[in-house]
Formats: C-alpha cells, sequence, structure tokens
C-alpha cells in the first residue's frame, strides 16, 4: 500500500471516529479479560500487512473511552481542541525532538515566546519557565529549585552534613508532593500536610505553628505549596497570608494550579481565586486540562529567577548537544530540562493560543464556572441527592441519598460502578472529611446544562434501581428467616 493511500485510508478512520464521537456511549465497556479476548493481542496478522494494522488501530478505537462524550464527566481533562489535535499530528509526522535549536528551530521559538507570553500574564516579572511532562514533574522541579535555594551547595554536596529540610502542603495536596520528597531525598516524613478550614483551604495559623515548631528544631523550612483547586474540592488555598509567613520564615512559595490555575486567563476570576499570585516565587497550570489541550501540555514559571531553571536542571559535560546562544541567551532548551529529549509540546500550545486567545479561554472557564454552579442548584432541589459539602470552584461533590440503614459511602459506590458499566456516565469518586462522594467535574465542551440535567437523572434512575435491588433482596432475606 503507497503512503499516501495509507494515508487517505488513516484520514478516513479518523473522520469516521470523531463524527461518533459525540453519540452512543461514552465506551463499549468490558472487564479485561473478555476484552483481551476481543482484541486477540498475541495473534500474528502478519508483518509488513497494513490492512491488519488498520485492524489494530480500528479495535483500538472501537474499544477505546470517547473523552469527548457528554458522558465522561470523570477526570479534569476531557477531549481534546481541534487545533491542538492539529498540532500532535503534525509534531508526529515531522518527529523530532525539542531539545535543541538546529532540530526544533520553529519550536523552540514557538515554546520562548509562550513562555513569555505566560509570565507576562501571570505578572512575573525577570522570570523564566519551560514545558515539563506534567504538573507532579513541574512540582518537583519547583521544590527542587527551592532546595538548591535553600542551601547553596545542595547541588554538588547533596543532602550530606546538611540540616534537615522540611516542605509544607494541604493536607489536600496532591500526591505528586510526597513523590517529590522521596525523589529528592526529602523524606515523606518531613513534608508535613497542613490541616484545613471548613472551606478546604490551608489552616494558616496551624501553618504558622508548624514552621516555628521545624525552626526549633533546628530545621529549615524551604517550601510551601499553595494549592490551586485541590483534586477533590477544588479549593484554593489563600496566598496572601502564605506571603506574609514568607517574610518571616524565608521559604520558597510555590503555587500548583494544576487545576484551578486556569482562572487567570478571566480577570475576574483571577481576582477572586488567585490575589496576590504575581507574588509567588513559581506557579504551575496544566492546558490539557479546563484548557482543552490535547495531553499532555504543561508550564512551570518561576517569578524574579532567570537563570534558576539553568542552574538546578543543568548538569555534567552537555557540550556535545547543547550550544550557548548569543549575549548569553539560552538557545537550546533542553539545557533548561531535566529530560535530554523532550516532545514538541509547543506547537499544539501555540495552535490552542492563536485560535482562542485569552478571551476564548475566559469565557470557557466562565462557563465551566457556571455550569458547576448551576449543577448544585439542581442537586441542592432534587430530594433524592445531596451535596456534601458546599462547592468551592470547579468540583461539585455529591451523592445519593439511601435512607437509614444503608451505608452511604458503599451505597454511591455501587451506584458509580453501575453507572459506568451501564454506559451511562463515567464520574469520579473522592472522600471529603471521611465521606466519599461523586465528584462531577465539567471540563468537556460537549457538557451544557442538558447534558447536567441527563446525568443527575440518571444518577437518580440508577439510584432508585439499586435501591430496588437491596429493598427485594432484603425482604427475600426477611421471608426465609421466617
Amino acid at each position: 500500500m503507497e503512503q499516501d493511500a495509507i494515508f487517505e485510508r488513516l484520514l478516513h478512520i479518523i473522520t469516521n471516529y470523531r463524527q461518533q464521537r459525540t453519540t452512543d456511549c461514552f465506551v463499549d465497556y468490558l472487564e479485561p479479560d473478555e476484552l483481551r479476548q476481543r482484541l486477540r493481542l498475541d495473534e500474528d496478522r502478519g508483518h509488513g500487512d497494513w490492512e491488519a494494522l488498520f485492524t489494530w488501530v480500528e479495535s483500538y478505537l472501537a474499544y477505546a473511552v470517547k473523552t469527548t462524550h457528554p458522558g465522561y464527566v470523570n477526570r479534569m481533562w476531557a477531549g481534546a481542541n481541534l487545533p491542538s489535535v492539529i498540532g500532535d499530528i503534525i509534531v508526529a509526522c515531522t518527529n523530532t525532538s525539542a531539545c535543541t535549536y538546529e532540530t526544533a528551530p520553529v519550536s523552540t521559538l514557538m515554546e520562548k515566546y509562550m513562555l513569555a507570553t505566560m509570565l507576562k500574564l501571570v505578572g512575573f516579572e525577570q522570570g523564566c519557565g519551560q514545558m515539563t511532562t506534567g504538573s507532579s514533574n513541574a512540582n518537583m522541579i519547583a521544590m527542587m529549585a527551592a532546595r538548591n535555594t535553600a542551601i547553596a551547595d545542595i547541588k554538588n554536596r547533596g543532602l550530606f552534613a546538611q540540616p534537615p529540610l522540611y516542605a509544607f502542603v494541604n493536607a489536600d495536596a496532591h500526591y505528586s508532593m510526597d513523590r517529590a520528597a522521596n525523589i529528592l531525598g526529602i523524606g515523606t516524613d518531613h513534608l508535613r500536610k497542613i490541616a484545613v478550614d471548613e472551606h478546604g483551604r490551608m489552616d494558616t495559623a496551624f501553618l504558622e505553628e508548624q514552621l516555628a515548631d521545624v525552626q526549633a528544631r533546628g530545621g529549615v523550612p524551604f517550601f510551601v505549596a499553595a494549592t490551586a483547586g485541590t483534586t477533590v474540592r477544588g479549593s484554593y488555598d489563600r496566598i496572601e497570608p502564605l506571603l506574609a509567613l514568607r517574610e518571616q520564615y524565608g521559604f520558597w512559595l510555590h503555587v500548583d494550579g494544576a487545576w484551578g490555575g486556569a482562572v487567570i486567563f478571566s480577570e475576574e476570576l483571577r481576582r477572586r481565586f488567585l490575589p496576590h499570585l504575581e507574588d509567588a516565587d513559581s506557579f504551575t497550570l496544566d492546558f490539557h486540562k479546563m484548557l482543552g489541550t490535547a495531553l499532555m501540555c504543561n508550564v512551570l514559571l518561576f517569578n524574579r529567577h532567570q537563570d534558576m531553571l539553568r542552574s538546578v536542571c543543568s548538569a555534567g559535560d552537555e557540550s556535545y548537544i547543547f550550544h550557548g546562544g548569543e549575549n548569553g541567551e539560552v538557545r537550546d532548551l533542553g539545557t533548561l530540562s531535566l529530560q535530554c529529549g523532550r516532545r514538541v509540546d509547543s506547537l499544539k500550545w501555540f495552535l490552542d493560543w492563536k485560535f482562542y486567545g485569552r478571551e476564548g479561554f475566559a469565557e470557557r472557564v466562565e462557563h465551566y464556572l457556571e455550569l458547576c454552579q448551576y449543577a448544585e442548584e439542581q442537586i441542592t432541589r432534587l430530594p433524592e441527592l445531596e451535596m456534601v459539602v458546599p462547592r468551592e470552584s470547579f468540583n461539585v461533590c455529591f451523592r445519593f441519598c439511601p435512607p437509614k440503614g444503608i451505608a452511604p459511602a458503599l451505597f454511591n459506590q455501587q451506584l458509580r460502578e453501575r453507572m459506568h458499566l451501564s454506559k451511562r456516565a463515567l464520574v469520579g469518586t473522592g472522600f471529603v472529611n471521611g465521606e466519599l462522594v461523586l465528584r462531577l467535574l465539567i471540563t468537556n465542551i460537549n457538557v451544557d446544562k442538558p447534558e447536567i440535567d441527563r446525568f443527575l437523572a440518571a444518577v437518580i434512575e440508577i439510584g432508585q434501581e439499586l435501591l430496588q435491588q437491596k429493598t427485594g433482596l432484603r425482604n427475600e432475606d426477611t421471608m426465609r428467616r421466617s
């Protein structure tokens, strides 16, 4: 088969898939053993056989989750923006690494342009930034920058014979903070998790007590991370009181905006959720979440530290691959990265930015917040449902209310699984104050008020079916005993 015919065939398959991506159900779900049998992964269909290859492609699409489908409300990301999909296709066709200018000249300039644009938007002066593999990696690099700043010679001498370092995060912070503490040699025991207030925000009074305790014991409180949108409740830690504590204790203040950082595109929402962000030391944001850029697309920004990435990430003899620019300008972005090979993520980011612009992203984020408010209002008025905690931002934490005598957590877990297996919707779960909640996230452009109404109606319908089944089983058990 000629290459032109191969691409035509591929385009036909992709077109058919995209036409059906919001129809029918969001997944043709099968249990692992049955799906394995259907896929016949161990079957040898002949090497070099393009017809066999396209059979594998069609099998993948047939059983893949349609993340663009309105029934997909499970994660902080959903189907990708078309401009970024185009960017990903071009990146796959050109197949290069964004580590050096000579192998990726256009993407290097695009990435620098987008980083400068974001630094200006956030309000970071004399700063620097990079695209990373995701917010988990970005959080770790931010913690490493804080570690290296706290102890100047740690890059060469390591943690040996150094005072103990302590980091502080919201008790509901992302687990990437634990992993960063492990990877960087800080130790998870030195990652102190700060209790939250009734809004799910770090209790700054308790944080101050912990900071003072560490300092009194001879430790160094080197890093505090404010979470801008916790994973379950969507809570935003207040930055202003953390700035006052930074003046006193000298720690690095990082803002993890992987989820909720998207509010920076709306002036109104930024004032509401992230005032004083411009005074933080570092900030990370995932474009692939609320903003819809194809996975993965993350940015990490540093404030007032133009050379921070070079000093933190660069080490060893790089002369065989990286070359300096004129007047000290960084020419090859790989020297600022923990990776050698870097995927070209800047093209899809750039295309999304040029297509939607700040205004388009602001409208999207504002609309998502309006839909979350609408969902909360509907849940409040429906007697079968209840909000477990009031909504803080973009996360709607609710549950079906079973009658007394039926454990809510187990019931709602079973309800969620039945929603999934019956192909009605895929919604996430989480725990708030020890209570299991259904976590509704609206980050899908194909979800609007009618889709929310249908989703909540499905929750009630399946919840009632589950109740009837449990009641019937209970009655049968009573009859047998009598």
